[in-house]
């Protein structure tokens, strides 16, 4: 437990960020999941939507600190080149 009194409120601070990160960081799987999900199906614009959608979440994710910018960029890069080799496929 913290001791002084700019201690207890740091901590209170770090929960309440702790707590915000985690649902962000959440969203942003489940957003992700969708995604895969949908270009893994057979209808195209869902897949597209999905991706932008996606790709979206990503960069308010990195851009606020929640996942670092090179694993966004990763991850959209990844995305962007399953649903490009999908239509190939076809």
């Amino acid at each position: 437990m913290p001791n002084t009194r700019s201690a207890k409120r740091a901590l209170r601070k770090s929960d309440a960020r702790r707590l915000r990160n985690r649902s962000t960081r959440s969203e942003l799987r489940n957003t992700i999941k969708i995604a895969r999900t949908a270009i893994a199906g057979d209808d195209s614009q869902t897949a597209v939507t999905a991706l932008q959608k996606a790709s979206k979440k990503i960069d308010q994710a990195a851009a606020k600190g929640i996942i670092h910018k090179n694993a966004a960029a990763r991850t959209k890069s990844r995305l962007a080149k399953i649903a490009n080799k999908k239509p190939a496929a076809e």
